[in-house]
């Protein structure tokens, strides 16, 4: 595994409970700036390996892509009872529930 996905899986696995992160985010925190596909990849490859918390990632919109209308609820539904904001429009409030993490070099990340 090379050292921006380990990154990407830890930097997943340290969203909390209630909070999101967006692909980009996660790709510029990992040291990629434009690698958020490869996040996304990421997550439809190894969230079950890994046992991520794939729901609390967004896109930068605020919104949920997933096309399958079923999971999509799912991921909505989880957030919810998490304690996730949202809009009237159904999008993420990004101002109360995105995760602003603090890169240190003693994080590891």
């Amino acid at each position: 595994m090379n050292q921006f996905t380990e990154k990407v899986i830890q930097l997943i696995k340290s969203i909390p409970s209630g909070k999101v992160m967006t692909y980009g985010q996660i790709a510029k925190a990992a040291g990629s700036p434009r690698g958020a596909r490869q996040v996304v990849r990421t997550l439809h490859s190894m969230s079950a390996k890994y046992n991520l918390p794939w729901h609390r990632v967004i896109n930068a919109k605020g919104e949920i892509v997933i096309a399958d209308e079923e999971a999509a609820y799912s991921q909505k539904a989880m957030l919810e009872a998490e304690g996730v904001y949202f809009l009237t429009n159904g999008r993420v409030d990004l101002k109360k529930s995105r995760y602003d993490l603090q890169i240190t070099e003693e994080d590891g990340i």
